[in-house]
């Protein structure tokens, strides 16, 4: 008898790096924004400024990248902080 493995069909591919979108939403003001990116990833005021002025212009701003757990692990800090957040792979 003949075992067969099942062929494994992954959506992602290991070598490409998942980012993390942060959505535009009507319930944020931009100065709070503008604070967490601060606060969670580091930024420095301009560049905060930026990626915020972003979220709200274009609707979402890719704010990190990186390993498939670092991005869940940033989108679940982002959520905590009350911004719609999403990841995929790059």
């Amino acid at each position: 008898m003949e075992v067969r493995l099942p062929e494994l069909n992954d959506d992602f591919d290991h070598d490409r790096p998942w980012i993390v979108i942060v959505w535009n939403d009507p319930i944020n003001l931009m100065s709070y924004v503008t604070f967490v990116l601060r606060k969670l990833f580091g930024f420095s005021k301009e560049e905060a400024t930026k990626l915020m002025l972003q979220v709200h212009n274009d609707g979402k701003a890719v704010v990190s990248s990186g390993e498939k757990e670092k991005a869940e692990f940033d989108v679940a800090r982002l959520h905590a902080h009350g911004l719609w957040a999403t990841l995929r792979q790059d």
